[in-house]
């Protein structure tokens, strides 16, 4: 992978079957979107290696695969807990006003009045809306809302502008 910047996508779950396969839960959506990388890297105890997807289906509401070099279900089981990941760049190009979360991550948030409000420490998903966790003086959730509470993201800048009041 490039020195830049990796992007988890996922992790290895349990073994399945007898024959190297393990079940592949994915983080991206929608999760079938993960098989859209054959070549990616395994991430276990800080340690990085590069891995090869040989096969991988959809299995139900699930994903399946093996990777090369793993043909037993004890090779298979020295992976399960692993992450998945790819360099920022194997990404597609997000669309104009989408940002990936990781893009957005360690981004400093002002609010309309130039009040430093902290950095994205995190993004989460709370079924309503996207949710940016900004630690600085305290933690504040702010709703990730482009057009509403989020003015403008400048990503080449590091910066987020929002309609915030700092009390919140």
């Amino acid at each position: 992978m490039s020195a830049g910047k990796r992007v988890i996508l996922g992790k290895v779950g349990a073994v399945f079957g007898v024959r190297g396969w393990v079940k592949l839960w994915s983080y991206t959506d929608p999760p079938a979107n993960l098989l859209d990388y054959s070549e990616l890297e395994l991430g276990q105890s800080g340690s990085w290696a590069p891995a090869k997807l040989a096969e991988a289906r959809p299995h139900g509401e699930a994903l399946v695969g093996r990777f090369e070099g793993v043909a037993d279900r004890d090779a298979a089981a020295a992976l399960v807990g692993a992450e998945l990941a790819v360099a920022r760049e194997a990404l597609p190009q997000p669309g104009e006003g989408e940002f990936y979360w990781t893009d957005l991550v360690g981004l400093e948030v002002f609010n309309r009045a130039g009040v430093n409000l902290g950095r994205v420490r995190e993004m989460m998903a709370t079924g309503a809306n996207d949710v940016m966790v900004v630690e600085g003086d305290r933690e504040r959730l702010v709703p990730f809302l482009p057009g509403h509470w989020v003015d403008r993201v400048d990503l080449a800048g590091g910066r987020i502008v929002v309609d915030w009041d700092p009390d919140f």
